[in-house]
């Protein structure tokens, strides 16, 4: 692939200032009319250039909405933030349009997309975006969420419940301007382009197309997991807030050797990664959830103590779940020997794996883990 350095290194190092503001007009004014439900998924947040291109003639237009020209097909080109805008290939622009021709991808750092990309500034550089259907986006979306190999009814309910996920963070970041999700599996879902499709992803979101999980009319927070080690929890022992669809539940991921795991820390190791406490002379769950998750972690060391809560307890050490005892060694290491991996709540990924081995379908799946829902066609535009 060819790649050809756009303009000298110094302009990454000058900032995007108050001009980029009305850029954002120019999206709504320039972004092609759709039939369809679009996602904005951005790729790249932040970053001072990185690569784009097409596999196929892609136009180039600027954020008036102009054509500028055309990038050759199988061609890696780099963006950059310059004062003013962008820089793509011989063109400066306040953002750019990356549309393929025929039935294209598009290319975007190191990964192929459906599509089209719209780059443009922000307050850091630039974003790269992928601008793609709903359905398509999905082909890739369970293919990295599930092994594609598992029961088509897994990917199915994984389908829906995928789908009511990003329509409902696509409502929740209505007033971004920019995108409406990220890619990664931390703040959104996993999104790697075309890379993890195949016909097993293909067939179990067309046979769900359109199809979203709602309670009293309203779509859900449809969070997922891997397992949780023999039971779900309800969403206040997780996150503070209730939901009358996050209920606990029971769960049929015992046999699944990810779902158990051990993990030993020093007292140093865990005094690196909880500030303010010093040298740990103690760990002490000091309350559980009803299926013995760790809602409190007290952290005592010579310094001070410090408590964490819910999913903090996970984040903060790096745990596969919140379900675990403690155990103390000799020489002063704490043990955990923990259930789960994840946050145990919603859908768990392992559990559908094993219902739907039992021949239990995904609308069935669905309504296990997630309490008193109704499956509704997308009312989205």
């Amino acid at each position: 692939m060819k790649f050809k350095l756009l303009l000298a290194s110094l302009f990454s190092q000058i900032k995007v200032r108050h001009w980029w503001l009305g850029i954002f007009l120019w999206i709504a004014l320039v972004a092609p009319a759709q039939a369809s439900v679009i996602l904005r998924v951005a790729i790249e947040r932040g970053v001072n250039q990185t690569k784009v291109g097409s596999s196929t003639t892609a136009t180039v237009k600027d954020s008036s909405g102009r054509t500028l020209g055309q990038l050759p097909g199988m061609s890696a080109f780099y963006a950059q933030a310059v004062p003013g805008g962008v820089a793509l290939d011989k063109w400066q622009s306040g953002l750019f349009w990356i549309e393929p021709s025929g039935k294209g991808f598009v290319y975007i750092g190191d990964r192929w997309y459906r599509g089209r990309t719209l780059v443009i500034p922000s307050e850091k550089g630039l974003d790269v975006v992928n601008w793609v259907d709903l359905e398509e986006y999905l082909y890739s979306v369970i293919g990295g969420e599930m092994n594609s190999s598992w029961p088509q009814e897994a990917l199915k309910a994984q389908a829906i419940a995928a789908r009511t996920y990003a329509l409902y963070k696509r409502e929740q970041q209505r007033r971004n301007p920019v995108y409406d999700l990220g890619d990664s599996p931390d703040r959104w879902q996993i999104y790697s382009g075309v890379s993890t499709e195949s016909a097993a992803t293909y067939t179990a979101v067309d046979a769900t197309a359109s199809q979203v999980l709602t309670y009293n009319n309203n779509l859900i927070l449809s969070v997922f997991h891997a397992c949780s080690g023999g039971h779900t929890e309800n969403v206040e022992d997780v996150w503070g807030n209730s939901l009358p669809y996050l209920r606990a539940v029971e769960d049929y991921d015992q046999n699944i050797k990810e779902c158990n795991w051990q993990k030993t820390f020093t007292p140093g190791e865990i005094s690196a990664r909880i500030s303010g406490v010093g040298n740990v002379k103690d760990m002490v769950p000091e309350s559980y959830s009803p299926f013995r998750s760790v809602k409190a972690l007290r952290i005592v060391g010579d310094r001070g103590t410090k408590i964490l809560r819910g999913e903090e307890v996970r984040t903060a050490l790096k745990l596969r779940s919140t379900r675990f005892n403690v155990s103390r060694s000799a020489d002063g290491s704490f043990t955990l020997q923990g259930l789960g991996f994840g946050h145990g709540l919603g859908l768990s990924q392992w559990g559908a794996y094993n219902l739907a081995l039992r021949g239990v379908n995904h609308l069935q799946i669905l309504g296990h883990y997630y309490r008193g829902v109704a499956l509704t066609p997308i009312k989205a535009k």
